[in-house]
């Protein structure tokens, strides 16, 4: 049985057309596979929120539609959180480069893409304010601002695995390479 998950940190051109639809080159993949800090955060998460939406059901039983309204509305942005948080990172298609944050998307198509690099540089561990020497993934772009720091070897999704950074980065910088 194919399990398309594991998929997602082969090159482009191992990945078998016949194994699930959307399998396909043509829709956004990401390079790399999850780290396992953001995947237990996304999962207490939606834990968290399984007992919001149970007590919801209480408060609506016991006869209080506002309240059980209102939680309700928080179980809601509880499980959006945490499937945002599962989306956030760098995806890749023929048709460009798709960085996903927590509130926006910012997608740059291949042929405005002048150059694909890893450089080592000071960058925020975990994202937070402190920074380490770390490597980092850049994008310089033709025109325009140049992007933000897309991936480093410190955050949550490359913690204590250099070897899944440098993968990434050969990724992104292959299909820079197959698509500009």
């Amino acid at each position: 049985m194919p399990l398309p998950f594991l998929t997602a940190d082969r090159a482009p051109e191992t990945v078998r057309e016949d194994t699930l639809p959307h399998a396909s080159l043509d829709h956004w993949r990401r390079p790399y596979r999850l780290g396992g800090l953001r995947v237990g955060i996304a999962a207490v998460l939606l834990l968290l929120a399984s007992y919001i939406l149970m007590s919801a059901v209480i408060i609506a039983l016991a006869g209080g539609p506002g309240a059980a309204g209102v939680t309700l509305g928080l179980a809601v942005v509880t499980i959006s959180f945490a499937l945002r948080m599962l989306r956030i990172g760098i995806w890749v298609s023929p048709h460009g480069l798709r960085q996903v944050n927590l509130l926006t998307t910012r997608t740059v198509r291949w042929r405005d893409v002048s150059r694909v690099s890893t450089v080592q540089q000071p960058v925020k561990w975990l994202g937070l304010p402190r920074t380490v020497q770390g490597q980092a993934l850049l994008i310089e772009r033709r025109r325009g601002e140049p992007l933000r720091t897309l991936l480093t070897d410190r955050n949550s999704d490359f913690l204590r695995r250099p070897d899944a950074f440098d993968r990434a980065a050969d990724l992104v910088e292959a299909w820079a390479d197959e698509h500009r």
